[in-house]
């Protein structure tokens, strides 16, 4: 299902991300995961994309499986980083086969080994450039759906912390859409006023499409330290910090505070209009089915 079709028909969309394991032995768990949330009728779920080709083939794999075997419309992650214009095309070609009918066009991070990786040298420097690459393929034909992929790339409510100058990030964002992308999905943030504010000078910018939130509860102190180190520049509320001091590194009640605080938050961009929520799961379904619960959410 185009994402168009998904995101007019689903207001506001409630989606997840899940990444491929790498070990054989989480793969089961992963898919009780994805049937545990299939539950929950998502209106799609994204699949990461490992940088420097760590768990691309494993993506692609996962990405066929929920397309075949569940009822949920999958969005496999694609990146600039170390592909050529024919890798991409040969990617494309493999979905398009498959029925999959998203994709979402990322820059990517260097791959960990190589600290002073040339973005100059690929066929890709930006996320303006894969989204185009994608755009030029859907014009081709060659997708059973004539619209071709629907296209999403990512936005940083925050600041993305390679561009410190917010104008020239804007800029860059207004870029990716010009460039063909039907949707933008936020990088996690854990604070609302960060996200309206990015939303509004997203309109300001002349940037019309919808704009999903990006939210990941804090379940373990471990798992925060985590989402800091992936989401560099990630800023964690004194708010949402003083309760998890209260929890006093109890692990069940840090999960319960994060399950909390971001249940509110959740409520507060339903409260107001927010195009759609997207859940980082990181592969668990028990914090997003218990926010669900909270806010009252019901299939469909």
């Amino acid at each position: 299902m185009h994402i168009s079709d998904i995101l007019s028909s689903r207001k506001p969309s409630l989606s997840f991300e899940f990444f491929p394991p790498r070990a054989a032995a989480a793969w089961e768990d992963l898919y009780q995961t994805i049937r545990d949330l299939e539950q929950l009728a998502p209106a799609f779920v994204s699949v990461t994309y490992g940088a420097g080709g760590g768990t691309r083939e494993l993506t692609h794999d996962l990405v066929v499986r929920i397309q075949q075997t569940t009822a949920i419309p999958p969005t496999p992650h694609l990146t600039c980083v170390g592909h050529s214009k024919a890798e991409v095309e040969a990617i494309l070609e493999r979905y398009a086969a498959a029925g999959v009918s998203n994709i979402l066009a990322l820059r990517g991070d260097a791959p960990r080994d190589q600290p002073d990786y040339d973005w100059l040298r690929g066929d890709f420097r930006h996320a303006a450039d894969l989204v185009a690459y994608i755009r030029e393929f859907n014009d081709s034909g060659r997708h059973p759906d004539p619209r071709g992929f629907g296209i999403g790339v990512a936005g940083f409510p925050e600041g993305h912390p390679d561009t410190p100058n917010r104008l020239t990030e804007l800029n860059f964002l207004k870029q990716k859409v010009d460039a063909g992308a039907d949707y933008i999905c936020s990088q996690l943030f854990f604070d609302n006023h960060d996200f309206f504010d990015f939303r509004d000078r997203c309109v300001l910018a002349g940037i019309e499409v919808p704009i999903l939130a990006g939210i990941m509860p804090v379940t373990s102190l471990q798992g925060m330290q985590r989402m800091a180190e992936l989401a560099a520049g990630a800023r964690f509320p004194a708010a949402l910090l003083r309760a998890l001091e209260r929890a006093n590194t109890h692990p069940e009640a840090v999960e319960r505070v994060g399950i909390h605080y971001a249940a509110a938050q959740c409520a507060g961009l339903l409260d107001n209009a927010v195009a759609g929520i997207h859940f980082y799961t990181l592969n668990k379904s028990h914090a997003t089915r218990e926010i669900y619960a909270s806010l009252g959410l019901f299939p469909g």
